[in-house]
């Protein structure tokens, strides 16, 4: 069975919902190019500056709200219905285009504010393998298998580093080990909450 199609919103909301769209872009996707001029010129041109620029500060700081908090459809719904009752707040077309856009755009806010509250390197890729040793001071450690652990790490935007790291069988039975306590305390704690 099909989803139901959105319905298309009325003339009067499309300007909105590319006043929001733009902010989206220059707030959390990074876009120097989304000026207010740019967003008045193209969306609103037969408004005034001043009355622009109350407009889209109101946009701004409801969209940094719902963004900040992570809203679901049943906190933005009690959000939205709080604006339209507040003084000087939204009417129900704006409540509504604001709904649709937060739809359209949350999971990709989301994912943007996670990105951006990274400070350290993030594990890109992970591959690994064992080797067999086929030259060695001693000989005894001939033909001892060797694992072999490749990671990939950067951050959003920057090229990555590589980092190659090798065990031998003891050395890795101690990492598995550590690996296991930590599984058993994340694990604690995640049925603890």
């Amino acid at each position: 069975m099909a989803a139901p199609a959105e319905p298309t919103p009325p003339e009067a909301a499309k300007p909105l919902l590319g006043l929001l769209n733009g902010v989206a872009q220059a707030v959390y996707y990074g876009n120097a190019e989304i000026t207010e001029a740019l967003l008045r010129e193209q969306l609103f041109p037969d408004m005034a500056p001043q009355e622009f620029g109350v407009l889209l500060a109101k946009m701004t700081g409801i969209v940094k709200s719902i963004a900040s908090a992570d809203m679901d459809s049943n906190q933005l719904d009690a959000f939205l219905t709080a604006q339209k009752k507040k003084p000087g707040g939204i009417t129900s077309d704006q409540a509504a285009a604001i709904a649709k856009f937060w739809r359209n755009h949350r999971m990709k806010i989301r994912d943007n504010l996670i990105n951006q509250s990274k400070w350290e390197n993030t594990l890109r890729n992970l591959s690994w393998r064992v080797d067999f040793k086929s030259q060695s001071r001693n000989i005894d450690q001939l033909s001892s298998p060797v694992a072999i652990v490749e990671m990939e790490l950067g951050k959003s935007g920057q090229e990555s580093e590589f980092l190659t790291v090798e065990f031998d069988e003891v050395k890795l039975n101690q990492m598995m080990k550590k690996l296991s306590k930590i599984e058993e305390s994340i694990t604690s704690l995640t049925q603890a909450s």
